[in-house]
């Protein structure tokens, strides 16, 4: 279960605050894991491979993913708790001079496994998908960050062909739009994308028509990313090894599928568990991550029509690479390993988008997203 985050905008976002900061080089990195709650580290752009460790910096349980505000003044994560039982969201400030997180308030997800959250390009709302009850929690952003009371839950029904895995719907991800009209839900319960219309100033979600977009059946779609034009769609499936190339009706937000390609080398016949997806901040090359094998697969965008062909079959050294982030300079892709404890560091070649692993890896409990914020 889990992701990304409004990787496109936050990679915009990051871009205008180093143009503002005279090409700022100090960051920190927040690392989301399944254990005792956020890690934080320190980093210098110029050499963004040696990470200073800051230890546990927010508090709070299987903190799997986060997110920031556009002006990265505030954190938050889901508190994906185990058993049958809702989960949570809690709100943090950053101090952007200490990389300290300091707990604002936290709120229930109304839902079991918040495994993903958004927040809206102008800090308004933030929503939530609940992966074991398939329901997307709404929430108002109010003074300083904090949560407000749950404007709305968006509930789902039905189910797919796979008993197992599609007994329901099953929400596994939040993805806003870059003109932050829309909101996208890969349904890995309902083999569908849910589309929304959003409503900043009364922080709500609101219908669209069509309601979705459907995929095939039994691919359990999971993780979305846009090209940096916002015109094709990039979404990968967990049940079955591939990712869908899409192009984006900008009007209406609607996706029509143009391709499918697999995840995986030829002739590949384990079992494999595909996570996440992303876009490089030129559109050059998407990256996806395959849980079993423990690899990346990297394929260059065709500039004409968006179609990807894979180039690279990247390995992590582990098994189970859940998402990844590039770096602020866009050179190196940082990859966690769920089972392995630990993330690793690839560089990226600007021309052909090819990885090679670095020997920098960095020892913590199941790591699954991480979020870069620039230092003040």
């Amino acid at each position: 279960m889990n992701a990304a985050p409004m990787r496109f905008f936050f990679v915009a976002a990051l871009l205008i605050t180093m143009s503002s900061n005279s090409l700022a080089s100090k960051y920190f990195l927040y690392v989301g894991t399944y254990g005792k709650g956020v890690y934080a580290y320190r980093l210098d752009s110029n050499s963004p491979t040696k990470l200073e460790p800051l230890g546990l910096s927010g508090d709070v349980t299987n903190p799997s993913f986060l997110t920031a505000d556009p002006q990265f003044r505030y954190l938050y994560a889901v508190s994906e708790l185990e058993g049958n039982v809702d989960g949570a969201v809690a709100a943090f400030s950053i101090d952007r001079k200490t990389g300290a997180l300091h707990f604002l308030n936290s709120a229930s997800s109304n839902g079991v496994a918040p495994c993903h959250l958004a927040v809206d390009h102008t800090a308004k709302l933030l929503a939530v998908a609940n992966y074991g009850t398939g329901g997307v929690a709404v929430f108002p952003i109010q003074g300083e960050g904090h949560l407000g009371s749950m404007s709305e839950l968006l509930t789902a029904k039905g189910s797919s062909v796979n008993p197992k895995r599609q007994e329901g719907p099953h929400a596994h991800e939040v993805v806003i739009s870059a003109d932050n009209r829309f909101a996208y839900v890969p349904d890995l319960g309902l083999d569908e994308i849910r589309l929304y219309r959003i409503d900043p100033e009364n922080a709500k979600l609101g219908p669209t028509d069509p309601p979705f977009v459907k995929v095939q059946p039994g691919s359990g779609p999971r993780h979305l990313a846009f090209s940096p034009d916002g015109k094709y769609a990039y979404l990968i499936h967990e049940l079955e090894s591939f990712v869908t190339v899409f192009a984006r009706n900008s009007e209406n937000g609607v996706l029509l599928p143009l391709q499918k390609v697999s995840t995986l080398p030829a002739g590949f016949k384990g079992e494999n568990g595909p996570a996440e997806v992303a876009v490089d901040k030129a559109g050059k090359f998407v990256y996806a991550s395959n849980r079993g094998p423990g690899t990346i697969a990297v394929f260059a965008v065709n500039r004409g029509d968006g179609k990807l062909n894979q180039i690279q079959v990247a390995e992590t050294g582990g098994t189970f690479p859940r998402a990844f982030e590039f770096d602020p300079t866009g050179r190196f892709l940082l990859v966690g390993d769920q089972k392995a404890n630990r993330f690793v560091i690839f560089s990226i070649d600007p021309t052909t988008g090819k990885l090679s692993l670095t020997v920098n890896k960095f020892e913590v409990s199941s790591p699954v997203s991480f979020l870069f914020v620039p230092a003040e």
